[in-house]
């Protein structure tokens, strides 16, 4: 792919491509990497500001919640300000966040921090994919969606092992400390090779769009935070939930009776679009819910610290990042459907073994099966989400991209709280009766050791997609006149 080549923005302005990839991949990879390093750091939290689980919960539950708003509201975004505009405004607050959690003093400044960062990430996110979309042609869009991929694959797997690092030799402001300098960089080289590449669509902001959008995601994340920790029959989550449905209602009816649409869910009519987003959702909820059991086996049942559990991920990671360019290439030229069939074959029996992880497995084979999955996933997740993109005219891309980006938040959030669910119930219900623990300690306790690990068990077979290898997708058709 030659991303070297002058190209015009829509004043008819040339622009370096490659220089505008590199600032915005740099700046997309430095809000990913912010925003999956937290969960290694929550104990680190909790002792130095003396707060709770629950309340510690809150920054990743608040970022979750803000972020999974902004997303929808992304499109509009993208449509209405300039693109220059919009990466430095976003980038922006994502600095002054960063900045705020970094001099933080108290746990209610560090939790103001992410908030304000979750506002920037989840406008940069989107606008990264919409960008890459819109730039590259037709025939040049999986590589350009790979090298996208690196962002996306790369961070969140390596941020447990850089975090644990860090937290082990050194101070948590660390975290956010060394994102300013790498965001600063950011902000100046966007001054000069950011360019307004979108054409955009003006329409006024729909107010009630927006608060149907904002009460409805935002209720729904909220309520699948809390259901892991809480309970799926505590009346806080169901209340939650039942407001999220009855507002996202509101919005869907809202979206699809306006002549312009907040949000365009048309793109769902779309068959390739439809079917391209759910196997991209698949393949989150995979990855998602095995990145999140799997440390917390690592350390819980094989006594590893966050930073040796993660460097057992990092080969899976390294691993994912290197093939998203290769799979974007093989995309442009054989189309997905045997890229699909391969991965989703490989990221089930990379997955299986999983089921049956004990204290005694040997380490690298972990690291070994880890990998595995994570190859599967590298040549199915961009790829899927690039085919559904290709799909829908270029005018929806921003429209395609949230709606894609909001499916696959929720899933996720819906997927981690099942998960964590499954590990709490199926442990409990596998542990011996309290008389055992007066009686027969040692024998309590290596009971007890089993029941977490038929906990495990039972959350990774959850985790495991267990997908019958056929078609989903008729022969890969030529480039679409109508939709480029």
């Amino acid at each position: 792919m030659n991303i070297t080549s002058s190209s015009v923005d829509v004043h008819g302005k040339a622009y370096n491509r490659i220089l505008l990839v590199i600032v915005v991949m740099i700046g997309s990879f430095t809000t990913v990497l912010n925003q999956t390093f937290l969960a290694t750091s929550l104990p680190t939290f909790m002792r130095v500001f003396d707060v709770s689980t629950a309340t510690v919960q809150w920054l990743s539950t608040g970022f979750l919640l803000v972020n999974g708003i902004m997303i929808p509201i992304s499109a509009w975004l993208a449509d209405n300000v300039p693109t220059k505009r919009l990466y430095l405004i976003t980038m922006l607050i994502f600095f002054c966040g960063t900045l705020i959690a970094f001099q933080a003093h108290s746990f209610a400044a560090l939790l103001v921090g992410r908030l304000i960062q979750a506002v920037g990430v989840g406008v940069v996110l989107p606008l990264l994919q919409i960008m890459m979309l819109e730039i590259f042609s037709a025939n040049q869009r999986g590589q350009a969606m790979g090298l996208a991929g690196i962002v996306v694959g790369l961070a969140p797997a390596i941020s447990p092992t850089l975090a644990g690092y860090i937290l082990d030799h050194g101070s948590w402001r660390i975290l956010f400390g060394m994102l300013l300098p790498i965001i600063a960089f950011v902000l100046f080289g966007a001054l000069f090779f950011m360019k307004d590449v979108l054409p955009g669509k003006p329409s006024q902001l729909d107010l009630w769009s927006t608060i149907t959008s904002t009460l409805g995601f935002g209720s729904l994340l909220y309520g699948f935070s809390t259901a892991g920790n809480d309970g799926w029959g505590d009346a806080k989550v169901l209340i939650a939930l039942a407001v999220g449905l009855v507002f996202i209602a509101l919005f869907i009816h809202r979206q699809l009776t306006m002549e312009r649409p907040f949000l365009d869910l048309r793109v769902f009519l779309n068959k390739d679009f439809t079917v391209g987003t759910l196997l991209s959702s698949f393949v989150t909820l995979s990855m998602v819910g095995v990145e999140m059991v799997l440390p917390l086996y690592l350390q819980d049942l094989m006594g590893h610290s966050p930073f040796e559990s993660g460097l057992t991920m990092l080969p899976g990671a390294l691993l994912i990042g290197l093939m998203f360019p290769v799979t974007g290439r093989l995309f442009d030229q054989y189309g997905i459907r045997n890229l699909a069939i391969t991965g989703f074959a490989i990221l089930t029996l990379g997955n299986l073994p999983f089921i049956f992880l004990s204290t005694t497995t040997p380490e690298i084979l972990v690291v070994f099966l880890y990998a595995v999955r994570m190859f599967g996933i590298s040549l199915v997740l961009m790829t899927t989400i690039t085919n559904a993109m290709n799909a829908i005219p270029v005018s929806e891309f921003s429209h395609g991209t949230a709606a894609n980006n909001t499916f696959r938040q929720i899933a996720s959030s819906m997927v981690t709280a099942v998960m964590i669910s499954i590990l709490s119930n199926v442990t409990k219900a596998h542990l011996p009766g309290h008389a055992l623990k007066s009686s027969a300690p040692l024998l309590y306790a290596n009971r007890a050791f089993e029941a977490t690990l038929h906990g495990y068990s039972a959350t990774f077979l959850f985790a495991n997609p267990l997908f019958r290898c056929r078609p989903l997708f008729g022969p890969d058709p030529q480039t679409n006149p109508e939709v480029i």
